[in-house]
């Protein structure tokens, strides 16, 4: 088995990379690093609400996934499993935070994106797109999902889901005229 161009990593699927990868080759997860970290640091950013912890979490689950990567039984799922390796790691840097809050000497207010008013607001809208897709048809929705949440391309989904970027394209368009007629109250 050749070794994946890894100068041009749009040619090289995740599968193929992880294999290698896992046989140590550095380069093919250096590829795996630099098609992934974006959509992490993005996660992690969100998480955390901080650049800087979010780079360390990233950083931290790339050496854990280093580490396992004998333990990933489908290459094709190298993002999936990424994620749920980091999400975990936020979420202990999250209550890690709170292990040193002395909740008695602090009398600032909470920020108003933390009001109740704006989380129940914002928990209600949450929902109300949840609703809104899952009226969307099969095909719409996993587009809609993959280009929005996933921050797929074009071109992933295409692979992904193995239809043409014509038909991505339509299903797109359709898709996000269903969910703003949907979320008019919201706007």
């Amino acid at each position: 088995m050749s070794k994946p161009d890894v100068g041009r990593p749009q040619w090289v699927s995740d599968e193929i990379l992880a294999g290698r990868a896992a046989d140590g080759d550095t380069a093919a997860f250096a590829v795996i690093v630099r098609r992934h970290a974006p959509l992490m640091r993005a996660y992690a950013a969100r998480m955390l609400g901080s650049t800087y912890e979010s780079d360390d979490v990233v950083q931290e689950t790339f050496v854990t996934a280093w580490k396992r990567l004998g333990e990933l039984n489908e290459g094709a799922a190298v993002k999936s499993w990424l994620m749920r390796i980091l999400s975990p790691r936020c979420i202990d840097r999250i209550r890690a935070r709170h292990e040193y809050d002395d909740v008695t000497e602090v009398d600032a207010a909470a920020p108003a994106d933390q009001s109740p008013d704006h989380l129940a607001e914002v928990r209600t809208a949450s929902e109300a797109l949840g609703r809104a897709l899952d009226e969307l048809p099969p095909l719409q929705r996993r587009c809609w999902v993959l280009r929005e949440a996933g921050q797929y391309s074009y071109e992933e989904i295409a692979q992904e889901l193995d239809i043409p970027i014509s038909t991505i394209r339509g299903q797109l368009a359709s898709g996000r005229r269903r969910l703003l007629e949907a979320m008019e109250g919201w706007r």
